[in-house]
C-alpha cells in the first residue's frame, strides 16, 4: 500500500491539510491532485469543519509546482488532462463555501503559487 500524499488533521473546527511529499518539495502529481480534490470535498461536507488550512510538509516548500518527473512521461493529451485536473481541483478550493488559508512555509512555485492564490487567505 502506498503512502498517502496528504496528512489531514482536525484541531477543533480547523482542518489542516498538509501536502506530504517533502522529498519532492511537495510537488503536485496526479495522486496528490486527486487526494486534494477529495480532501476539500470532504472538508466542505463536514459540518464540524469551519475553516481549512493548507500547508506543505518539510522545511523547504509549500508546494513547488507540478511534479515534472511525472509530467515528462505524459503524451500531449495526457498532459492536457493533467492540467485540467489541476484546474478543477483549484477551482474547487476557490469556490469552497468555507475559508481556506494557505500557510505558505517555503517555495510556492508554478502550480504551487496557483494553489496558494486560489485559497481565500495567504500567510507566508
Amino acid at each position: 500500500m502506498s503512502k498517502s500524499p496528504l496528512r489531514v488533521e482536525d484541531h477543533g473546527a480547523v482542518r489542516v491539510i498538509t501536502v506530504d511529499r517533502p522529498e519532492k518539495l511537495n510537488a503536485l502529481n496526479s495522486a496528490t491532485l486527486d487526494a486534494l480534490h477529495l480532501a476539500f470535498d470532504d472538508a466542505a461536507a463536514t459540518d464540524a469543519v469551519r475553516v481549512i488550512v493548507l500547508t506543505g510538509a518539510g522545511p523547504k516548500a509549500f508546494v513547488a509546482g507540478a511534479d515534472i518527473s511525472e509530467m515528462a512521461e505524459l503524451r500531449p493529451v495526457e498532459g492536457r488532462d493533467f492540467a485540467l485536473r489541476g484546474q478543477a481541483m483549484m477551482r474547487r478550493v476557490e469556490t469552497l463555501p468555507k475559508p481556506v488559508i494557505a500557510m505558505i512555509n517555503g517555495f510556492a512555485l508554478g502550480g504551487g503559487l496557483e494553489l496558494a492564490m486560489c485559497c481565500h487567505l495567504r500567510i507566508a
